[in-house]
């Protein structure tokens, strides 16, 4: 015979007040049953930075820049133009093209590496500031491919029914985090913001992510140094000029290369047949705007119709822009009228961690 427990009050804690422990049933969101992105915005500074002007810092030329990576010039952000700034503007930009009122907005995802304080997160302020009071904000770690990370989580929440309308971003504001002196990065980055809406929708319209993340190359693109060492070579009365440099985004040029060009082209592929499509579905292709020769590598591998419009300008004149990279890519094509409403579009983000995402989406 087995008595019933009993706590320390005399109470079968299986029983209390006629309610039976385990019993209660919760209820679950349901969201819509579709979604897709209803308008997209950016944000590019005013100040051009040209090769010329960073040889006047490091050993090297404005052609071998052009030959090695397809920079000609980058958008630098002004002293008091922040990551929120940016976020913001671009932010705006996307909900006055989706024509909905930012009160519905459930939630802001801001994509970046480059807000300058460890907490809070940028985007309290960009929900603030492009007038979704209350929504829930939160800033996205994946470097590169933070924007694409965005779009499937907002992919998620919205078919969940955690939130009507979502407010995606990727901004950087790399001049902050760049070595002037660093022959191997100083030429590489940019700054700029881009933004997507993604609401319901009556039809399919954000294919299924590919995303993932090899930490094996986790060492091959970091800020250098972190936090806490920079903070003790400050501290140390012994270190020098050089050791008390600010952290800057360092990389391992040549290895990064390898495994973009040669290993993103698959996954690529991966995220066109989750959605039930073959590369002659597309209409659009936009890779991350790293480098020239990557995206041509990745194109070939992919063996893209002439048809299919590649986003390419964007790494000539805005450089690499990290998690505002395809979203400000996207924009322009949009603008420029070489894509269109209804476009299908293949989106792919690969970069530091090592990370990745893709998803295939409808243009707005």
């Amino acid at each position: 015979m087995t008595s019933e427990p009993i706590d320390a009050t005399g109470t079968n804690p299986t029983t209390t007040a006629g309610h039976v422990r385990g019993t209660a049933r919760l209820s679950q969101r349901h969201g819509a049953e579709f979604t897709r992105i209803w308008g997209m915005g950016d944000h590019r500074p005013e100040r051009v930075v040209t090769n010329d002007e960073i040889c006047q810092y490091i050993d090297s030329s404005d052609e071998w820049i052009r030959e090695r990576s397809g920079i000609v010039t980058r958008h630098q952000a002004g002293p008091d133009e922040s990551v929120v700034d940016m976020a913001a503007s671009a932010g705006r930009a996307a909900i006055g093209h989706a024509g909905i009122d930012p009160a519905r907005i459930g939630a802001v995802i801001v994509a970046t590496l480059s807000h300058p304080y460890q907490t809070p997160a940028a985007a309290t302020l960009v929900a603030e500031a492009v007038g979704a009071r209350g929504a829930a904000a939160f800033d996205l770690s994946a470097a590169c491919s933070g924007y694409c990370y965005g779009i499937s989580l907002a992919d998620d929440m919205i078919r969940s029914g955690n939130s009507d309308f979502v407010l995606v971003i990727g901004v950087e504001k790399m001049s902050d985090f760049r070595d002037w002196t660093d022959r191997g990065t100083a030429f590489v980055f940019g700054d700029g913001a881009g933004a997507a809406v993604v609401g319901p929708s009556e039809s399919p319209g954000i294919g299924p992510s590919v995303w993932g993340a090899d930490g094996s190359g986790y060492d091959l693109i970091k800020q250098s140094p972190d936090w806490v060492t920079f903070r003790r070579v400050l501290d140390d009365p012994n270190s020098t000029p050089q050791d008390r440099r600010w952290p800057w985004i360092d990389m391992v040029g040549p290895s990064v290369f390898r495994w973009a060009a040669f290993k993103m082209a698959p996954i690529a592929l991966r995220a066109v047949q989750a959605a039930g499509l073959s590369v002659a579905d597309l209409d659009v292709f936009v890779p991350h705007q790293a480098n020239t020769r990557i995206i041509d590598a990745i194109v070939k591998q992919l063996k893209l119709p002439e048809h299919v419009v590649v986003a390419r300008e964007d790494i000539a004149d805005m450089a690499n822009t990290s998690a505002a990279s395809v979203p400000l890519a996207t924009t322009r094509l949009l603008r420029e009228g070489r894509a269109k409403t209804g476009d299908v579009s293949l989106q792919f983000g690969f970069g530091a961690g090592l990370t990745w995402a893709a998803q295939v989406v409808v243009l707005p």
